[in-house]
């Protein structure tokens, strides 16, 4: 996770040096238009000049690495012929330039954010669709109760898991997956609301949350009493332990097929996300769906055994039990700090974007967890634990080879995962919807639960109706293709609130959005520069 900014960045370097000189969507405002209308296709004639814009809406660029406002403006007036420059005057945080004109029944919609054609809606307008929240007790609903359990899946490793809804048994059956660092309790969200029409259930990874171990794996370490996992011998049963995606993989494969016991739609933040499509890539007749939230788009350091024999020799320790002296000192030092209560409060406040959500329950799961005298050695052995089989692309092409439904709903202002990541998925997979969610961040299961759970309603009832239910904003044809935007508002907590969310659609192309974005930037340094 670290290390994905740097990741990103280089990326986008390579990708920002070789762009095409020509983006099909840009408009120069500054010349008369007549030929750049014919060009994009608007063969309807008008006349007279644009007088008045209307702000339609305010935000942050879809390329996360952009912090600055963009501005989304309709012209009031739908006549744009003789077009006079007009010099507009910003602040620099807010300077603008407008690159895409999309025609929609005399109304023309000026997006800052990329120059990509979206359409809002029949009238050029976002449009506001009102949506449930989330059970909070008012008028007797409660939501559907939950429990907790353990399943005990090898000898001294039990995993723990959490489950809703079970009685509605011909329903379809939905499994969540954790990030890194936390476990089930961060989908209760999920459980509470959605296991009031589904079987819903969600599990902690060994090594984490509560399916940590309930013995030391390395016992008799003098002067370690606080610390399991740091002796010089390995119980049998830790022998071969070490927690690495090819064991969550067998991991998740057990539970569907012994707890579940029938294929699921599996849905994962993060390293969870990562860890559902590894899954469905290897298991596909366990998977009905996946969707991914915020999608970790690699895991692990160490090559592979299977994959790189020879490289994988260099690396004489690969996460197993006991730990080396060199390990353990380095993870004494390293987990002094990142158990810290401070640590853990600033890593909340970088992945929620909407600081005023209450993540306290978040925080103390957390600090619990890092008190369990396995934690440290778990780390350790996660940190160093090999790659797994298939990296997240070959993953992504044998999901799509097996004709794996795959839906995308990421965070805009994720600071680790950048969206650039959900639309590289898109752009490989251009069926799958992908919604793009602001204002939230790495965890918008847990941010914004009220758009999760309403997305995935639709999304499941899509694909159990056969396509007769159409996809959340799929009201029009074109809007699968071309894609749309909405307002979603709901009530929480006695207040009403509201997100935008983006649906991209399958005419998407990621070298447009990379371009474009590229472009208005030195639009905007040439005109902030005058």
């Amino acid at each position: 996770m670290l290390f994905c900014p740097l990741y990103f960045f280089l990326e986008f370097l390579v990708l920002s040096l070789s762009l095409e000189e020509k983006n099909p969507f840009t408009f120069d405002l500054s010349k008369p238009n007549r030929k750049n209308l014919a060009e994009r296709g608007v063969s309807k004639p008008l006349a007279g000049v644009v007088r008045k814009m209307e702000l339609v809406s305010c935000s942050h660029s879809s390329i996360s690495c952009h912090q600055k406002p963009s501005l989304s403006l309709r012209f009031l007036d739908t006549n744009c012929f003789n077009l006079r420059p007009r010099r507009i005057s910003l602040p620099r945080s807010k300077s603008f330039i407008c690159e895409s004109l999309v025609s929609t029944n005399n109304l023309l919609v000026a997006d800052g954010d990329f120059g990509t054609r979206s359409v809002a809606d029949k009238s050029g307008e976002i449009t506001k669709l009102n949506i449930p929240g989330l059970p909070d007790g008012s008028e007797g609903n409660n939501g559907s109760p939950i429990s907790s359990s353990f399943w005990d899946y090898k000898p001294k490793l039990s995993v723990h898991y959490e489950t809703s809804g079970i009685e509605n048994t011909h329903a379809p059956a939905v499994l969540f997956l954790p990030g890194f660092g936390v476990g089930s309790f961060h989908f209760e969200k999920q459980l509470r609301d959605l296991g009031c029409d589904y079987r819903v259930w969600a599990l902690d990874f060994l090594g984490q949350g509560m399916s940590l171990p309930g013995e030391d794996p390395t016992p008799g370490s003098e002067g370690e009493k606080d610390f399991w996992g740091f002796g010089e011998e390995s119980q049998p049963w830790a022998s071969e332990l070490a927690y690495s995606v090819d064991l969550w993989r067998d991991q998740v494969q057990h539970f569907v097929e012994q707890v579940i016991g029938e294929p699921v739609y599996i849905v994962g933040n993060s390293l969870g996300g990562f860890m559902a499509l590894y899954f469905a890539a290897c298991c596909p007749h366990l998977v009905k769906g996946i969707t991914l939230l915020n999608a970790t788009p690699f895991w692990g350091f160490l090559p592979n055994p299977e994959r790189s024999p020879r490289l994988s020799k260099i690396f004489r320790w690969s996460g197993t039990f006991p730990l080396p002296a060199s390990i353990r000192k380095l993870t004494e030092i390293v987990w002094q700090k990142i158990s810290d209560p401070k640590s853990i409060e600033q890593i909340l406040k970088q992945v929620y974007a909407d600081h005023s959500t209450d993540v306290n329950k978040v925080f103390s799961r957390i600090i619990e967890t890092t008190q369990h005298p396995a934690a440290a050695a778990s780390f350790a052995s996660i940190m160093f634990a090999p790659r797994g089989q298939l990296s997240f692309q070959e993953a992504l092409s044998r999901c799509q080879i097996q004709g794996i439904p795959i839906c995308l709903m990421y965070g805009k202002e994720d600071p680790w995962v950048r969206p650039i990541w959900g639309l590289q998925v898109k752009r490989k997979v251009p069926d799958a919807p992908y919604y793009e969610i602001s204002p939230a961040g790495h965890c918008p299961h847990d941010e914004v639960p009220e758009v999760i759970n309403f997305l995935l309603r639709g999304w499941i009832e899509n694909l159990e109706s056969d396509g007769s239910i159409a996809l959340p904003f799929i009201e029009e044809p074109e809007y699968e293709e071309l894609g749309v935007s909405r307002e979603l508002e709901y009530a929480r907590e006695g207040m009403r609130k509201s997100v935008q969310v983006r649906l991209f659609g399958s005419k998407f192309s990621l070298w447009n959005q990379m371009s474009s974005f590229v472009k208005s930037h030195l639009a905007n340094l040439r005109i902030v520069s005058r």
